[in-house]
Formats: C-alpha cells, sequence, structure tokens
C-alpha cells in the first residue's frame, strides 16, 4: 500500500500581507522538507479544485459567493484582522478543498492506505457562513461530509490537535450525529472556545483544553484518559486529523512545549486507532504551525509516521 502525498503550486498563490504568520513561506519550508523524503511508498499527487457541491456540504451558497467576490484584482483585502485575500487566494482554497476530497476518495477506494494534504490557507476556523483566523473553508469538516454523503459512511473521526481550538469545524459538525470531533488546544488562547462543556447536539464534540507551558507529557496523558477511549467507542469508518504544528515549543503564536517527537506520538497513536477500526484509514490535512523549522521538521515527522504505518 501507498501513502498520497497532495500538493499543489496553487497553495503558493495565496499570498497574505507582509509580517503575516499564515504566509507562503509556510508552505514552501513543508514543501522542501517533504522533498526530501524518497520512499517508494509515497504516491505524490496533484489534487483538482474542489467541487463546489462539497463546499455547500458545510457552507451555505450566500457564503462561497462573498468569498469569491471578495478576491481583490491586485493586493490584499483584508475580510478580518487577521484573515485576507490576494488573487489566488479563492483558487488556492478550493484547491485545499479538492485535496482534500481527492484524498479521502484515494483512501476510502484503495488507491492509498493513508493521505496528507499538505496545502493553505488552512480551514479549521472557518464557521459556517463566517471566515476567521487566516480560513476560509473547513476542509475537514467538509472531508467528513463528504466521506459521509458521497460514499455512504456512517461514522467518521475528526481529531485536530492544533494549539488553537478548531471552532470551524465544531460549528460546522455541531449537529452531525455520524460524526465525532476531538480537539485539543491551548486555553486560554484565541479563539477563546474549546471547553469541555462544549459537547455537539449529539454529545458528538470532546475539548481537552491544555494549560499554557505545559508539554508533551500533558498533552500524551490527555489522549489516554480521554480521547483515545472516545474513539475506541465511537470506532470510526475513517479517521481525519486536523494537523496544526504550532503546539511546537519554537511556535511563536502560541505556549505549549511540543516536540517534533510528540507529533510523531500522537500520529503513530491515531494511526494504532485507524488500524484497529477502519484498516488504517487516516487521511490528514495541513493546519498551522508558524515557526519554519518546527514546521518543516514537525511535517517531515508526521508524514514519515504515516508512511510506515501506510505499508
Amino acid at each position: 500500500m501507498t501513502t498520497a502525498l497532495l500538493t499543489h503550486s496553487d497553495g503558493l498563490s495565496h499570498v497574505t500581507p507582509p509580517g503575516h504568520p499564515e504566509r507562503v513561506d509556510r508552505l514552501m519550508a513543508a514543501y522542501t522538507a517533504l522533498d526530501t523524503i524518497e520512499d517508494d511508498a509515497l504516491l505524490r499527487v496533484g489534487p483538482p479544485l474542489g467541487e463546489e457541491a462539497d463546499v455547500l456540504l458545510c457552507h451555505p451558497q450566500s457564503y462561497i459567493d462573498k468569498i469569491r467576490a471578495a478576491e481583490p484584482d491586485s493586493g490584499f483585502v483584508s475580510l478580518d484582522a487577521d484573515t485576507h485575500m490576494s488573487p489566488g487566494s479563492f483558487q488556492a482554497a478550493m484547491r485545499g478543498v479538492g485535496a482534500m476530497t481527492k484524498a479521502v476518495d484515494m483512501v476510502l477506494g484503495g488507491e492509498a492506505n493513508n493521505a496528507f494534504a499538505a496545502m493553505r490557507p488552512p480551514g479549521h476556523h472557518a464557521e459556517t457562513a463566517t471566515q476567521m483566523g487566516f480560513c476560509l473553508f473547513g476542509n475537514a469538516a467538509i472531508a467528513a461530509k463528504h466521506a459521509l454523503e458521497q460514499h455512504g459512511l456512517s461514522r467518521v473521526a475528526v481529531v485536530d490537535f492544533d494549539v488553537h481550538h478548531g471552532n470551524g469545524t465544531q460549528d460546522l459538525l455541531w449537529n452531525e450525529a455520524r460524526a465525532l470531533f476531538i480537539s485539543s488546544h491551548q486555553m486560554p488562547l484565541w479563539p477563546g472556545s474549546g471547553a469541555p462543556s462544549e459537547t455537539g447536539a449529539h454529545d458528538n464534540v470532546i475539548n481537552m483544553p491544555l494549560q499554557p507551558e505545559s508539554g508533551g507529557r500533558d498533552m500524551r496523558a490527555a489522549y489516554e484518559r480521554i480521547a483515545f477511549p472516545a474513539l475506541e467507542a465511537f470506532k470510526p469508518e475513517l479517521l481525519l486529523i486536523s494537523a496544526g504544528f504550532d503546539a511546537h515549543a519554537n511556535d511563536p503564536l502560541a505556549n505549549l512545549n511540543w516536540t517534533e517527537e510528540d507529533f510523531a506520538w500522537i500520529t503513530e497513536k491515531l494511526c494504532e486507532v485507524a488500524d484497529t477500526h477502519c484498516g488504517g484509514k487516516v487521511v490528514s490535512t495541513l493546519e498551522g504551525g508558524y515557526d519554519l523549522q518546527a514546521l518543516a521538521a514537525s511535517t517531515k515527522a508526521h508524514l514519515e509516521v504515516l508512511l510506515a504505518r501506510g505499508r
């Protein structure tokens, strides 16, 4: 079997204002690191543009039209204090959607055992009709709904280990009884959501806040105590990962102290869950990570585990 790596130059066409942390250099750093991996089991795939029908599984037509119309002919436009668009941003966002739906299709269709979509902009802060936190469309949630609606699955889990709470994914899956959303994140920290009391309309949301300045040991304990038993009980037919690498000790936007070894550990453990319940079917998408060296090293560690588990 193989691991699919989905990348595309459109991710470099989404340009943010100078000094913005979610910048083109992030994807360039990740691609440079991933290019050093030479393995016959790695299948490199250029994804298609996402289908509007898939985006509509999570976002209304009015929101899609708003984002499309907001794209400038030149320069930048600010949709809010954090989220900006340039010429090419809409296509980059749609390519990110296409990367995730293609990855789901490949894994569920048997073309790959697992997959990683390394694209930008990220997606886990985009709510139903609101862009937020650098994000335009909810890639992970769209992929979950695509698996449920287009492939007829009954249970899809999304695990988000980005340092910021995945408020968008939570919003998009809040009423979806067939999806389990689990998020670990620093609290207090922007966007301020993600309390354990936020449990979804069907007890399908699990939030695991982590204290500032805590490290990998605390993260591992939380997953062992809460997340893994919940996943075992849910028995997902597909496991999606929102892989943000901004919990790294060197990241400038937060205060957790994870290392590349911690990201490798959580990836390994999630793959073990997938091996038990869904034949190893894992699809991961890049979210945050703003120290370029830490992002590159952590992304590579994440993919290397997927490769090892996908054989």
